[in-house]
C-alpha cells in the first residue's frame, strides 16, 4: 500500500474513530510493532586485476643494442639477460685497467723486496738509515697505486657488466620497445615486464559504503575471463584516499585460490557479504522517526493508551525502513501515524494498525 492510500486510510479511520465517541479526549494515532528481518547484505562491485609489480625496464648505459634475449610472452626468471649492448670500448678499457692492475702488482712485490733487502743491509750498517726509510715510503706508493689500479679494474669490469639488462624479478614481458641495431638511451624504456606471482584486484567502493567494509569482511573474487567461477579473498589494503571525481575509495583484495584464474588487465567482481548474515535486526518504519535538533532520534510507544517517548539508536535505512540497533523491543507498538505534535504523556486513541 503506497503512501497516499495509506494516509487516506489513516483519516477515515480518524473520522471513523470520533463519529463512534472513542476517547474523545484522546490524540488519534496509527500503529505498529518492530519487524524482525536478517539483514546481511551483498554487494557486487566490479574491479581491476593489477600485478603487484610491474616495470618499464631501461639499460643503464647508453649504447646500441645488439642482440634481444627476450620476446613478448616470455616468462623470464630473476637476473635472466634480456638484452646484450654493444661493448667492445668497454671490455678494451677493462683490459687496459687489468694490465694496468698487474703492472702495479708487479712495481709493489719489487718495492717489497727492495726493503726487504735494505733492511737487511742496514743490519749490517752497509746502507744508511735514510735509505730504508726511502724504500719504505716506495712501498707505500706502490700500495696505493695497486689499490687504485684495482678500483679502476673493478669500475670497467662495472662497466661492462652494465651492458647488459637483466630482470629485476621473476615475470612476463608484456611489450618489447626496441629491436636489435637501435641506439638506446638511459630512461628510455626497452621492456615492460609484469609480475604474475602476486595478482591483486583493485576495486572502487563508493563513499556511502566504504565505512561498511573493514579488514575481517567476507569477500570473493570472481574473475571475468572464467565466468561462473568465484574464489575465496582476504582485504589486503583499505586506502583512504579518494577520488574527487568518483567520490570512491579504492579496496585492494587477494585471493591465492584465484591466482591461477586471475590475468593481470583484466575485469573481475568482487562480492562482499556486508552485516551480520545470520543477525535478526529490528525495522521500524521511517514514520516513527522524530529528529531532534541535538541529532538524536526517538519514537513514541503506546503504555496504558498514553504516548510514551524513547530514545532510540539508528543504523542504516533501505526500503522505508530504518534499523534500530537499541531503544526498543520486538513486543512494543510504535507510532507512526500522528506523532508529529505528541508529547510525552499525552493520551492517545489508536485508530488504525499498521500492516
Amino acid at each position: 500500500m503506497d503512501y497516499p492510500q495509506r494516509l487516506q486510510l489513516w483519516i477515515a479511520a480518524a473520522l471513523l474513530g470520533f463519529s463512534l465517541g472513542a476517547r474523545a479526549d484522546g490524540v488519534p494515532v496509527s500503529v505498529d510493532t518492530p519487524r524482525q528481518a536478517k539483514l546481511g547484505e551483498t554487494l557486487r562491485l566490479s574491479g581491476s586485476v593489477t600485478a603487484l609489480r610491474r616495470a618499464s625496464l631501461s639499460v643503464r648505459v647508453d649504447g646500441l643494442i645488439r642482440d634481444l634475449q627476450a620476446e613478448a610472452g616470455d616468462r623470464v626468471e630473476k637476473g635472466q639477460v634480456l638484452l646484450h649492448q654493444d661493448a667492445t670500448l668497454a671490455k678494451l678499457e677493462h683490459q687496459q685497467a687489468l694490465a694496468a692492475r698487474d703492472e702495479a702488482q708487479a712495481a709493489r712485490q719489487e718495492s717489497a723486496r727492495l726493503l726487504s733487502e735494505a733492511e737487511r743491509l742496514r743490519s749490517n750498517n752497509h746502507v744508511s738509515e735514510n735509505e730504508v726509510k726511502i724504500r719504505r715510503a716506495d712501498l707505500a706508493r706502490t700500495n696505493a697505486a695497486l689499490q687504485a689500479s684495482q678500483a679502476s679494474a673493478r669500475l670497467t669490469e662495472e662497466l661492462v657488466a652494465r651492458h647488459r639488462l637483466l630482470a629485476p624479478f621473476s615475470g612476463v614481458i608484456s611489450r618489447r620497445l626496441v629491436d636489435s641495431g637501435e641506439w638506446l638511451d638511459r630512461g628510455n624504456p626497452a621492456f615492460e615486464l609484469v609480475s604474475t606471482d602476486q595478482l591483486l584486484v583493485d576495486v572502487n567502493v563508493p563513499q556511502e559504503r566504504y565505512s561498511e567494509i573493514n579488514q575481517n569482511t567476507a569477500v570473493s573474487v570472481c574473475p571475468d575471463s572464467h565466468p561462473g567461477d568465484c574464489y575465496p579473498a582476504q582485504i589486503a589494503a583499505l586506502i583512504p584516499v579518494g577520488d574527487n571525481a568518483a567520490r570512491a575509495f579504492r579496496v585492494r583484495l587477494a585471493s591465492e585460490a584465484a591466482a591461477k584464474s586471475l590475468l593481470s588487465g583484466s575485469s573481475a567482481t568482487a562480492v562482499f557479504q556486508l552485516g551480520d548474515q545470520n543477525a535478526t535486526q529490528l525495522l521500524i518504519s521511517r514514520d516513527a522517526l522524530l529528529r531532534h535538533p541535538d541529532g538524536r532520534y526517538s519514537v513514541f510507544v503506546t503504555e496504558n493508551d498514553k504516548a510514551s517517548r524513547r530514545s532510540v539508536t539508528i543504523g542504516r535505512e533501505s526500503a522505508g525502513y530504518v534499523v534500530v540497533l537499541s531503544g526498543l523491543n520486538s513486543s512494543d507498538r510504535i507510532v507512526v501515524r500522528g506523532n508529529e505534535l505528541l508529547s510525552d504523556g499525552q493520551a492517545i486513541s489508536i485508530v488504525a494498525r499498521e500492516n
